[in-house]
C-alpha cells in the first residue's frame, strides 16, 4: 500500500496564495518545501518523488499573482527545481507510478504561465526513465514541433518543446533529433544544446563543439554565450585538453557575483594552474583593474592588490577595511592601501563616504608605519596631502585628516 503523507508545503502553495508583493515570503516557502522533500527522501524516496511532483503542480497556480520583475523569485524557483529533480529521477518508482507523475507534470507544464517548470521540461527524458515513456512523450510532441518549425514565415511557440527534445536525446533517437533541429529557422542554444549533447554521446566531441559554436546568436551577441562557453570548456577538459579549454573558454566562463567569486570559480575549474597567472589573466581579459583589489588581496597577492588599489575606481572603503585588517599582519601592505584610500577620499573617490573615514585612514597608516619603523615617511606623506588642494566638496575630509594628524602629534608629545 502506498505511503500517505500530509505534506506541510501544500497548504502554503495554494492557488493565488501570494499577493503582488509576496516574492520574499514565497522564496522562504520554497526553501522550506525543498527541505521537507529532501528530509523525506532519506527514508522514502518514492514518496519524496511524489512530493516533487506535487510542488511542481502548485508553483504556477500559487505564485502567479506575484510581481516577479526583480528576477529573485524566478531564480529561487529555478534553484529549487534543480535541487529536487535529482530526487525525482532517482526515485525507484514503477512504470505505472512514473507514468502518472509524468501525466501530472505535463498538465502543469501546459498551464505554466512563465516557464517556471523549464528545468523539468529540459530533463524530461531522464525523469521518464522507462524507454516506453520516453517514446510516448517524444511522439506526442514530435509532429506538432515539426509543423511549427517548418513554417519559417510565422513564429509558433510549442509549449513542451524541450520535453520532445529531451526524450529524443535520452532515447538515443539522435537522427530524428538532428533532423528536427535542422528545421528550426535559427540556431537557438536552449534547443540546439540537445543536438550538441547527442554528438557527445556518439563520441563526436569535436563536432559537438563546432555545433555549439554555430549556435551562438548573431542577432543578440552575448545571449546564452556563458552557457555555450561552459559546455565547450567542460568538454575540452573531459578530453584532457585543459590548456585549450582555459585559453578558449575558461576566462570567459568563470562566473560569480563578485570578482573574488569569479577568481575562485576559475581556480576550482583549473586547480593545477598557477593562481597568480590566472588572476592576472582575468584582470587583463575583463578590465576594471581597480575592482580586482579584493580578489588579489584575499588571494594573498599583495603586490597585485596594491596595483589595483592605485587605479582610479578602487573603492576607498574597501581599501580602509583591508588596511585595518592587515595592520598587524602585513604592515607594508596596510600602510600603502591606507595612504591610497586617503588620497582617493581627498580626490573625490568613494560612494557617499564619511569624513571620519579620512581620520581612520590616518590612524591605520600611522599604526602600520610604526610597525615598519617608518613613521617619518608616513608623517611626511600626510603633510603633503594636508598641504595640497583637495577635490571640491572634500574639504571636510581634509580637515578630518589634519585633525587626526594633530591629535597624533599631541599624543606622541605626551608620551
Amino acid at each position: 500500500m502506498a505511503t500517505v503523507r500530509k505534506w506541510e508545503f501544500k497548504s502554503k502553495f495554494r492557488a493565488n496564495a501570494y499577493g503582488w508583493r509576496g516574492s520574499n515570503l514565497a522564496v522562504i516557502r520554497l526553501k522550506e518545501a525543498a527541505a521537507e522533500i529532501k528530509s523525506v527522501a532519506k527514508s522514502d524516496p518514492v514518496l519524496a518523488g511524489d512530493g516533487v511532483v506535487s510542488l511542481a503542480e502548485r508553483i504556477w497556480p500559487s505564485l502567479q499573482g506575484i510581481d516577479s520583475s526583480s528576477g529573485a523569485l524566478g531564480s529561487a524557483v529555478f534553484r529549487t527545481l534543480n535541487e529536487l529533480i535529482p530526487i525525482l529521477i532517482a526515485a525507484p518508482a514503477d512504470h505505472a507510478t512514473r507514468g502518472k507523475w509524468l501525466a501530472r507534470l505535463f498538465e502543469a507544464v501546459q498551464n505554466d504561465g512563465v516557464d517556471y517548470l523549464a528545468p523539468i521540461e529540459e530533463r524530461w527524458g531522464e525523469i521518464a526513465q522507462y524507454p516506453v515513456l520516453m517514446d510516448e512523450y517524444a511522439d506526442l510532441m514530435l509532429a506538432m514541433v515539426r509543423r511549427a518549425w517548418a513554417d519559417h514565415q510565422n513564429f509558433s511557440y510549442v509549449t513542451g518543446t524541450s520535453i520532445c527534445l529531451s526524450c529524443l536525446l535520452e532515447r538515443g533517437r539522435y537522427d530524428e533529433l538532428q533532423e528536427l533541429l535542422a528545421t528550426h529557422r535559427v540556431k537557438f542554444w536552449p534547443y540546439h544544446r540537445f543536438g550538441a549533447e547527442a554528438l557527445v554521446r556518439q563520441g563526436l566531441w569535436e563536432a559537438a563543439i563546432a555545433f555549439a559554436e554555430a549556435a551562438r546568436s548573431k542577432t543578440n551577441p552575448g545571449y546564452y554565450e556563458l552557457s555555450i562557453d561552459r559546455f565547450c570548456e567542460a568538454l575540452l577538459i573531459e578530453q584532457g585538453r585543459s590548456d585549450e579549454a582555459y585559453q578558449s573558454y575558461g576566462l570567459r566562463a568563470a562566473n560569480g557575483t563578485t570578482n573574488l567569486a569569479i577568481y575562485r570559480a576559475l581556480v576550482r575549474a583549473y586547480p593545477a594552474r598557477d593562481r597568480r597567472r590566472m588572476l592576472l589573466d582575468l584582470i587583463d581579459s575583463r578590465g576594471d583593474k581597480g575592482k580586482w583589489f579584493a580578489a588579489a588581496k584575499d588571494a594573498g597577492f599583495f603586490d597585485i592588490a596594491i596595483e589595483c588599489a592605485a587605479v582610479y575606481g578602487a573603492d576607498p572603503s574597501t581599501l580602509l577595511r583591508a588596511a585595518r585588517d592587515f595592520v598587524g599582519k602585513e604592515a607594508k601592505f596596510a600602510a600603502t592601501v591606507a595612504l591610497l584610500a586617503l588620497s582617493s577620499l581627498l580626490n573625490g573617490g568613494g560612494y557617499d563616504p564619511r569624513p571620519a573615514e579620512a581620520a581612520d585612514a590616518v590612524k591605520y597608516l600611522l599604526a602600520a608605519s610604526r610597525e615598519l619603523t617608518a613613521l617619518d615617511w608616513a608623517v611626511g606623506e600626510l603633510g603633503k596631502l594636508a598641504a595640497q588642494p583637495c577635490a571640491a566638496g572634500r574639504e571636510p575630509f581634509q580637515a578630518a585628516m589634519r585633525t587626526a594628524l594633530a591629535q597624533w602629534h599631541q599624543d606622541e608629545n605626551k608620551a
